[in-house]
């Protein structure tokens, strides 16, 4: 099952990962590996590009960050194959997300010049960015018909546990997602609180809202370290936040409720 209904898919300039997704997923399907398998290797993946950038080797931290993006791409591919969404696999994939953005950050401003303050701000800013990313990626999937529905456009319960879950599981998850995330949502909601209304987004449209998906600013990151722009990944994703608005006010004025 594809997340979006044939009409509504777009250029995802966050999503170049999914071919090499697509292909790992395939070469899984018919194997003991699990989407939750899947979620922890990007996880390592991730973990060995931190310790390259601590090395100071940032063209191969480029590369595992990227490859990162492939493989977190194919938990989901390979939940699709083998008929088996899962809320415990959705919320994990989130939670390893933050973590590891956090630890990017932190690393870089490690083994850079970068301020503290600086850092937490453009962490702050990255997962704003996402939020508004996947808010409306999330609306355009519930309303695309046969689109995927295992993310919720406000997650304000834990949702009721699949077929090959527990409940507890889903609860424990739901509640670490939710004190990780939740301020975040909140303040994206806020700002276009009615953007949940509006029928559909154009594919161009969509397209422009990539550029704060999680692949395409990892894909900044990549290119920034073995470019020796270490010291301005932080500053940059701090001015890249005020796209925010540019966004917002776009939806706002062409698709109005």
């Amino acid at each position: 099952m594809s997340k979006l209904a044939a009409q509504d898919k777009f250029l995802d300039l966050s999503d170049y990962g999914r071919p090499f997704g697509k292909f790992l997923a395939n070469k899984l399907k018919d194997t003991r590996f699990t989407p939750i398998h899947v979620t922890f290797l990007f996880g390592v993946s991730g973990l060995i590009a931190i310790y390259f950038i601590l090395d100071g080797s940032y063209f191969l931290a480029g590369f595992f960050i990227l490859l990162k993006s492939g493989i977190d791409a194919a938990d989901g591919e390979l939940a699709r194959l083998k008929k088996t969404p899962s809320y415990t696999g959705r919320y994990l994939d989130s939670v390893f997300d933050i973590i590891l953005n956090f630890l990017f950050l932190m690393t870089i401003c490690y083994v850079s010049k970068t301020n503290i303050w600086m850092t937490i701000l453009a962490f702050i800013g990255i997962q704003l960015q996402g939020t508004l990313y996947n808010y409306y990626y999330v609306i355009l999937r519930n309303k695309s018909v046969g689109g995927d529905t295992t993310s919720k456009i406000f997650e304000n319960k834990s949702p009721e546990a699949l077929p090959g879950e527990t409940q507890k599981s889903v609860d424990i998850l739901f509640l670490i997602y939710t004190i990780v995330y939740g301020t975040f949502d909140k303040i994206i909601h806020t700002l276009d609180k009615d953007a949940y209304k509006v029928k559909t987004f154009p594919n161009w449209f969509m397209t422009l809202v990539s550029i704060y998906g999680l692949g395409f600013q990892l894909l900044i990151i990549a290119v920034m370290l073995p470019m020796n722009l270490i010291e301005y990944i932080s500053p940059f994703f701090i001015l890249y936040t005020a796209l925010i608005f540019v966004i917002i006010g776009i939806r706002k004025v062409f698709f109005k409720v």
